[in-house]
This record gives structure tokens, C-alpha cells and sequence, in this order.
């Protein structure tokens, strides 16, 4: 399962790779609203494509009746488990660094460096070469096991932030380094999630694959609006340079460390 979701996270890495440069076709083309439009467009498209292609996968003998009792009684068994409530957790984190980066990224590209024009170039990169990241989670995490991989990301990711905020703070970096430092930083940032999330995913569903859609959906759900709310006070602190960011996505990682010594063995 780990390595099919890193399969998964590898196509998801390579969306923020086509977005930015696709809104600014678009805009090239049409006005901003047009986004909209094209939003739109999509979501009929892939409702038509799911309604139409993707059968249930799951067996008839299997299925739940969809109730408010059923969901309850899934959503009690699915909060009383430890592992589900450290991995969401966990995301949740995770996720709260990657969109705090988003939310401050193109301010730093065009307020600190002056290059906004070249931003959706820079990150199709940065996301082209972080899917490397899902494909290396791939081929170890057989042999390392899910915790080792997810530990490795959260390390390296920790490790190369305090660095990087440690350079800023002790000495003036030149702009074309400290440009590089943070696209090098930002390769990193996007590369330790695509090899941690799926893991993550993995690891909360391997005792509840009878609950696997209610589950995914819950955990899904928590994380994210955690990760929102510790997210903006990242962003609203953006002021011209990538120290908020920095200090951030550090204390976000002190907390992940935390939390998985409190992971649960298996």
C-alpha cells in the first residue's frame, strides 16, 4: 500500500508543477475570472470521467449502509485508535509547512529576489524534481518499513531548514546564493512530503481497511483544517523575506520529532 500511495504522491507532486504555468495561460489568453471557468470545467469533466470509468471497488458483502449511525459508529472507532490520531496529527504538520510555503513562496520570489516573472518556471521545477522523492519512497520502503522513511524525511527536511535559518541569521548571504539555497531548500521541502504522506496514509489505514473510506475521509478532513489553521499565522507573518517561513516550518518540525517518538510500534 505505501508504495502504491507513493505512486499516488508521485502524480499529485507533478499538479503544482502544471498549475502555476497553466493560470498564467490562461490569464495570457483571458482575464482572471477565466480561471474560474476552467475550474469548473474540470470538475464536470472528472465527475463524467468517475461516473463513467471508475466502477465500486468494494465487494457488495462489504459495503456499509450510509447512515448518520453507521458513520458515527465508523468515525468512534476510527478516533479511539492511537496511531490514526498521531498520524493525522502528523499530516497535519506536514501539510500546514507545505501550505504555508505555498502562501509565501511567489511573495518571496518577487519581494526578496525579483524574479515574480519567472516564478511558475522555478516551481514546475522544484515540483518535478521533488516527485523524486515518492519514486525513492517507492523503491526503499519495502525494505526500510514506513516509520524508518517517514522518520528520514522529517529529519532531513528539519535538518535543512535549521541550516538554511542558521546561514540567515549569521551572515549575509549573497542574493544568487541565498536564491539557491532556497530553491535547493524548496526541492527538499516538497520531496520529504511526497516521501512522507503516503507512508503517513499507509500507516493510519493498515488496521482499518474495513473502514478504509470513512477513515481516509476523517483523517483527511482533521489534517487539513489543522494544517490550515497552524498555516496562516506562517503566512500573515510573511514580510519580504523567507525568515517567517523559515522559523515556522522549523517549529513544525521540532513538533513532528515529537510526535513520532509517540508513535505507536507495531
Amino acid at each position: 500500500m505505501a508504495q502504491v500511495m507513493s505512486i499516488i504522491m508521485a502524480v499529485f507532486m507533478g499538479v503544482p508543477a502544471a498549475a502555476p504555468l497553466l493560470g498564467q495561460a490562461i490569464m495570457a489568453l483571458a482575464d482572471w475570472r477565466a480561471i474560474f471557468w476552467v475550474f469548473a470545467a474540470i470538475a464536470v469533466l472528472a465527475s463524467l470521467w468517475l461516473g463513467l470509468r471508475q466502477p465500486e471497488t468494494l465487494p457488495l458483502g462489504q459495503r456499509r449502509p450510509l447512515s448518520a449511525k453507521s458513520l458515527w459508529e465508523g468515525a468512534r472507532e476510527v478516533a479511539s485508535m492511537r496511531i490514526v490520531a498521531i498520524t493525522t496529527l502528523l499530516q497535519g504538520l506536514i501539510m500546514a509547512g507545505l501550505f504555508a510555503t505555498l502562501s509565501s513562496l511567489q511573495g518571496i520570489f518577487d519581494q526578496t529576489y525579483g524574479r515574480a516573472g519567472s516564478f511558475p518556471l522555478w516551481f514546475a521545477m522544484i515540483a518535478l524534481v521533488a516527485a523524486l522523492g515518492s519514486v525513492i519512497n517507492a523503491r526503499l520502503v519495502t525494505t526500510w518499513g514506513m516509520r524508518a522513511m517517514i522518520t528520514l524525511a522529517l529529519r532531513v527536511l528539519l535538518g535543512a531548514t535549521l541550516l538554511l535559518l542558521a546561514l540567515h541569521l549569521a551572515l549575509p548571504l549573497a542574493p544568487d546564493l541565498a536564491f539557491a539555497g532556497l530553491i535547493l531548500w524548496a526541492m527538499l521541502l516538497f520531496g520529504t512530503n511526497a516521501m512522507s504522506m503516503g507512508n503517513l496514509n499507509a500507516l493510519a489505514l493498515e488496521p482499518l481497511g474495513h473502514l478504509a473510506g470513512t477513515a481516509s475521509s476523517l483523517i483527511t478532513a482533521l489534517a487539513t483544517v489543522l494544517s490550515v489553521a497552524l498555516a496562516v499565522p506562517v503566512g500573515l507573518a510573511f514580510a519580504g523575506t523567507e525568515m517567517p517561513l523559515l522559523i515556522g516550518i522549523s517549529l513544525f518540525g521540532l513538533m513532528a520529532q515529537v510526535l513520532m517518538r509517540a508513535l505507536p510500534a507495531r
